[in-house]
């Protein structure tokens, strides 16, 4: 074969891997979509960034392979390559990553949950302690402002008979 159609050929295949590129990283941006649940607005964020990284993805390839020179066969190749991968690959793998950082992320809640177990206790203790002795408190202060008040009075009382 002519070492023309070799490169062109090769140009195809590579439009091919750029497409299930793409669209792998793409699955990305579902996995975490399912995990955290987003709006409408940072969707579209997501998205609109996610295109633009791509645009200058396939800007390079293009650059690189033909010179800045678009041709539809590199557009129809990552086509193919996006549609392959999202028809074979993509649910599944969706399904399992997403399964799986759900379960480690539970898991990891349980370790943690369990290692801050001791923290918990001791502040569910500290809690019980202040409220006794914010009890024990109030009560002393209302003790002390009787008695202040009542020595208030009295030097008041005091005051008064030696003007007199």
């Amino acid at each position: 074969m002519s070492q023309n159609i070799i490169a062109e050929v090769v140009f195809l295949f590579h439009s091919f891997l750029l497409g299930i590129v793409i669209t792998f990283v793409y699955d990305g941006f579902l996995i975490l979509r399912r995990l955290i649940p987003h709006n409408l607005l940072l969707i579209s964020l997501e998205d609109m960034i996610f295109w633009i990284a791509c645009a200058i993805g396939v800007f390079y390839m293009l650059y690189e392979e033909n010179n800045g020179i678009l041709r539809w066969f590199a557009v129809f190749g990552a086509t193919l390559g996006m549609l392959a991968y999202k028809k074979s690959i993509s649910p599944l793998f969706i399904d399992i990553m997403s399964t799986i950082i759900k379960r480690v992320c539970h898991i990891l809640y349980y370790i943690l949950q369990f290692l801050l177990r001791p923290v918990r206790f001791l502040g569910q203790k500290m809690c019980c302690i202040l409220r006794v002795s914010g009890r024990k408190g109030r009560k002393a202060g209302k003790y002390v402002k009787k008695k202040l008040t009542r020595g208030f009075k009295l030097l008041k009382i005091t005051l008064c008979k030696h003007k007199s």
